[in-house]
């Protein structure tokens, strides 16, 4: 018999935010970089900004109350308690819609949309684009357990999401995601589950074949060097993670400084603001973030997903073979560092549906824009449901 799902409030030990504080309190700051820019990683004042924030004026209790009042839940899965959140929509009639993050994102990136899916009429919506909500934290990320077996990639994390959506009573759904969580709901796709009815991406889980490079005409080149030039100067984590997680591992345990500049590197090099992850993401949510990494210790366990992919799926030009036949959307902002051409995306996904390069934002979608990103989602359904 299925395990149930129960509730899962959040209530981190005192003890524990005493020992953060101690920490920061304790931090050995590094010399300042040798650079007026962020070429270097994050700069030291702008960590040191962002530290004392944290330690005066940061307030971890109204990021718990946010989480609880969205109905944190736990289910144990394929051996493991998957955490995420469950948003019933007032409408009873509503879409089932599950959302996944990537990495170092969590959750919380859909903070902001969580109301204008599940509510729309209060956002200007129509009651007819009303969502049910489904956003699991991945295994090892936020409060989901870890693995601790080797094993845990992109399939294997699919076929959990299906026997969650299948455990919540939902037979027929959506499915949405980014960075890494793309890359799972294309999986999930390539499954073909009975109750699947359609995805939305927004990131590009596969490269351009050299064939495709070579037939590249000027604005798919531009968009290839984009993508190179980030691969060869802003991907130095990702090869970490996948080489060696357990030696950066040790880091993002002992140090939150450490921890925090692991990860604020990349709202500074992938946001609508390069180089000012704070034009983009106010301070309080990076800190938010952060905290779901620091908390749980999950720096070393969210890693390990990058070594996983290592040894599976997703760094070769795939799909070309075996393309995705479920009818798809795709909504791509113009600060995205990886993006791919339409006729890319329509040699993977044939059944493509709906395709949109959005005017403002970058790689995390929901966060930086929830408006355009709420419109995105509700225009991609809903061209998905007529073709059905």
């Amino acid at each position: 018999m299925p395990s149930p799902v129960n509730s899962y409030p959040i209530a981190i030990p005192e003890a524990d935010l005493q020992d953060l504080r101690r920490r920061l309190d304790n931090t050995r700051w590094p010399a300042q970089e040798t650079t007026p820019d962020h070429s270097q990683g994050p700069r030291l004042a702008t960590l040191q900004h962002l530290v004392e924030h944290w330690q005066t004026r940061y307030d971890w209790r109204r990021v718990e109350k946010l989480l609880n009042s969205h109905n944190h839940s736990k289910a144990e899965i394929d051996g493991l308690d998957i955490a995420f959140l469950h948003i019933r929509s007032p409408h009873g009639d509503a879409v089932p819609l599950l959302m996944t993050h990537g990495w170092p994102g969590s959750i919380l990136e859909f903070r902001h949309v969580i109301d204008p899916l599940t509510n729309p009429e209060a956002h200007g919506g129509d009651a007819r684009d009303a969502f049910h909500l489904v956003i699991p934290s991945m295994p090892g990320f936020g409060f989901s357990e870890a693995p601790t077996e080797s094993g845990w990639d992109f399939t294997r994390i699919a076929r959990a999401w299906i026997t969650l959506m299948d455990r919540l009573g939902y037979r027929e759904w959506y499915a949405q995601g980014g960075d890494l969580g793309a890359a799972v709901t294309e999986e999930i796709a390539n499954l073909q589950p009975a109750g699947l009815q359609g995805i939305h991406l927004n990131f590009a889980p596969f490269q351009p074949t050299p064939e495709e490079r070579a037939a590249a005409t000027a604005e798919e080149t531009a968009l290839l060097a984009q993508a190179d030039a980030f691969w060869r100067a802003g991907s130095a984590y990702a090869q970490q993670q996948m080489s060696k997680p357990q030696t950066i591992g040790y880091s993002l345990a002992d140090s939150p400084v450490g921890l925090a500049a692991w990860i604020y590197t990349l709202f500074e090099a992938t946001t609508g603001t390069p180089g000012d992850a704070e034009a983009s993401l106010p301070l309080d949510e990076i800190i938010d973030n952060i905290m779901l990494y620091w908390l749980p210790n999950a720096g070393v366990t969210s890693a390990r997903l990058y070594w996983e992919i290592a040894r599976g799926q997703w760094t070769s030009p795939a799909r070309l073979d075996d393309p995705i036949t479920v009818p798809a959307a795709f909504s791509i902002s113009p600060y995205e560092p990886v993006r791919p051409a339409r006729r890319w995306v329509e040699n993977r996904y044939p059944n493509l549906l709906h395709f949109t390069e959005v005017e403002k934002g970058g790689h995390f979608a929901a966060w930086e824009q929830p408006t355009i990103f709420t419109q995105e989602v509700r225009t991609a359904i809903r061209r998905i449901r007529e073709h059905h």
